[in-house]
């Protein structure tokens, strides 16, 4: 009689201890204390896409054709209004939270933690890519060949391909998949932000035409690696659960 009482005693504790664990797994995940992301390995592979071969080099220095883009650079630069040098200077900063205006309220990134983390390893996996090419080519901004064009603080990096260009495009063609109701101003808001670089002076318009083809060729990367499409349809799940959560109830 006393052994079937033990037996019975553990066996509830057993439950109970249970119960707990997966409370506390429950709590975890809600509260964001655990990686959102749950699959394993990069989202590209290292030296993909290669940009060197990919692109076609820049002018050469001193050359008709390296004229011919710093007179279009210099254009662009002498004919922007304060509000376009304003934007540029605050498109810049390359934050998510541009998008914010032209996606609307439902893109909260801090209501999103799996949103973000998608987004934030991205951002961290696609440095290589942009550099590589840039250190490749080492050309030089356009103020450093017309003092005239000089604006703030100069860049620490070469000048092509654009790394705002290929950021631009990578995250405004990502957010497209992910909030397809908003694509058209989405893209057109990655576009700016590249061109606003010739604004403000910091780059040649082909260091943005480069910018955005390198930036098309690691989405199509992007969207060829199963962990990346698992982590967005996680992503894609989570913004329609938000949406249904302040959706009105009818």
């Amino acid at each position: 009689m006393v052994a079937i009482n033990l037996k019975s005693y553990a066996s509830r504790r057993f439950r109970a201890a249970r119960s707990l664990a997966a409370l506390f797994t429950v709590a975890f995940f809600s509260l964001g204390l655990v990686n959102p992301l749950f699959a394993e390995g990069p989202y590209l592979a290292p030296g993909k896409p290669d940009g060197i071969a990919l692109l076609p080099p820049p002018p050469v220095s001193g050359s008709e054709e390296e004229a011919a883009d710093l007179a279009s650079a210099r254009a662009v630069f002498v004919g922007r209004s304060a509000t376009e040098e304003a934007r540029a200077f605050k498109d810049a900063s390359l934050s998510f939270s541009l998008f914010e205006p032209v996606i609307g309220p439902g893109f909260r990134l801090k209501s999103l933690p799996k949103t973000d983390a998608l987004l934030q390893e991205i951002k961290a996996e696609i440095g290589r890519p942009i550099d590589i090419p840039k250190d490749y080519w080492k050309r030089r901004r356009p103020y450093q060949l017309d003092e005239h064009l000089s604006l703030k603080a100069p860049e620490p990096s070469f000048s092509y391909p654009s790394g705002h260009s290929t950021r631009g495009t990578v995250y405004s063609l990502v957010l497209a998949e992910l909030f397809p109701e908003e694509k058209e101003a989405i893209l057109r808001l990655g576009r700016d932000i590249g061109w606003d670089r010739v604004l403000i002076g910091k780059h040649f318009p082909t260091d943005v035409y480069a910018g955005r083809v390198l930036g098309k060729a690691i989405v199509r990367k992007l969207m060829a690696n199963p962990a990346f499409q698992h982590d967005l349809a996680n992503a894609k799940a989570e913004i329609r659960q938000a949406d249904h959560k302040v959706s009105p109830q009818g």
